[in-house]
């Protein structure tokens, strides 16, 4: 188990744990209460304007907290005078995990690539050069957008004044596959990025809903009901083979793959209960993941490093919940839906009602730290983070 792992499994299981300190030699292995785990706390200093917002940004949303450096774990110091010179060093032991210059005209690129190299040193998975999907708008008037995953360089990339829906990424590949109603009934698109070309990946009769595509590009499983029921099916990337795996009265919806790309979750009815089920990509006999009472899950999202299932949980409100893959005990975590592990296995991407729209917004699971992506505007939706 690496050290991500476990304080990720105290986080779910010692909720009795008193909260300690966090040592500088092992900045990952962390006991919790039941408020959450520890933040490391860091100081920052010499960065201004875009270059100190971009920083706090990523490090806040993966799990640190600012102070000053009497009691930071780690002084992080520099200046962007048009380089970045950046230094990380560990306050007590003294050494340094970052000390260099980082030089490109983008001096945001260059304070994600710093904070990236920082997690690198202390055994972690940056995400500062990742990219997000999202539906933006509402009703008949949707767009399928991306951008970078702190909602820099945000682009609109359907124009269909329809309704577009769950954009999913294609894994190594710059391209997103959506459900779009431009040409009528309910269709799954394969959308290249580069060159801007769409393709059909499935267009039966009935709806054609939530696509999403295996961890190795080749398949993508989604919801149809050419049968008159939402059944879970797999099919070629080219909308061939299409194989049913469930059948009423399952309903089922919501799907994702497990990180080996063997197995599906998804939600479906037993006794007209939602409930969280396992398939086996090749088809067999769904099995039910415990979700310790929780009700009503739906919306499953499985971590990269296979193991935890995030979810929303849907009664008079709607929030987001954790449980290990394996099923178990799950956790309410923060009001909110449509949740993306993001490729850390630690940070979430949410939407959270806000008026009569939708915000989205970071989640730091662990510690339970939220923030807003304020850079996106408008009612947004249905993150997919790419992986």
């Amino acid at each position: 188990m690496t050290s991500r792992n476990l304080y990720m499994l105290r986080f779910i299981f010692c909720l009795c744990a008193p909260i300690v300190a966090v040592s500088a030699s092992a900045v990952d292995t962390i006991v919790v209460s039941g408020q959450g785990a520890l933040p490391i706390p860091v100081s920052i200093s010499g960065f201004t304007g875009e270059a100190e917002e971009v920083i706090k940004f990523d490090l806040f949303v993966q799990g640190f907290k600012f102070t000053g450096p009497e009691e930071a774990q780690f002084i992080l110091t520099g200046n962007n005078n048009g380089s970045l010179t950046a230094r990380a060093q560990d306050r007590i032991t003294k050494e340094y995990k970052i000390n260099k210059t980082y030089t490109d005209a983008n001096i945001r690129r260059l304070a994600h690539v710093f904070v990236d190299d920082f997690l690198q040193a202390l055994g972690r998975k940056g995400l500062g050069r990742s990219r997000i999907a999202f539906k933006t708008g509402s009703g008949l008037q949707s767009e399928i957008a991306v951008a970078d995953f702190d909602g820099a360089n945000r682009q609109v990339i359907t124009h269909d004044n329809s309704i577009v829906a769950a954009p999913s990424w294609v894994p190594g590949r710059l391209a997103l596959v959506y459900m779009s109603q431009k040409s009528g009934p309910s269709q799954i698109l394969n959308h290249d990025l580069g060159s801007g070309s769409r393709s059909v990946v499935a267009r039966k009769p009935g709806s054609n809903i939530s696509p999403v595509v295996s961890p190795d590009g080749s398949k993508v499983a989604l919801i149809m009901d050419f049968n008159g029921n939402p059944d879970l099916c797999v099919a070629n990337m080219d909308g061939s083979g299409v194989r049913q795996l469930t059948k009423a009265p399952m309903l089922a919806s919501s799907p994702c793959w497990s990180p080996k790309g063997d197995t599906i979750c998804f939600a479906g009815k037993k006794d007209n209960r939602r409930l969280l089920w396992k398939i086996s990509a090749a088809g067999g006999s769904p099995q039910q993941i415990s979700v310790g009472g929780v009700p009503n899950p739906t919306e499953p999202d499985w971590s990269p490093d296979g193991e935890w299932i995030v979810f929303t949980s849907q009664t008079r409100s709607f929030d987001i919940c954790v449980v290990p893959a394996k099923g178990g005990t799950a956790t309410p975590l923060v009001a909110g839906e449509d949740p993306s592990w993001g490729p850390n296995s630690r940070t979430v991407i949410y939407a959270r009602r806000s008026g009569d729209g939708r915000r989205l917004s970071m989640l730091d699971v662990p510690t339970k730290q939220t923030k807003d992506i304020s850079r996106i505007s408008g009612s947004n939706s249905q993150p997919s983070w790419a992986k």
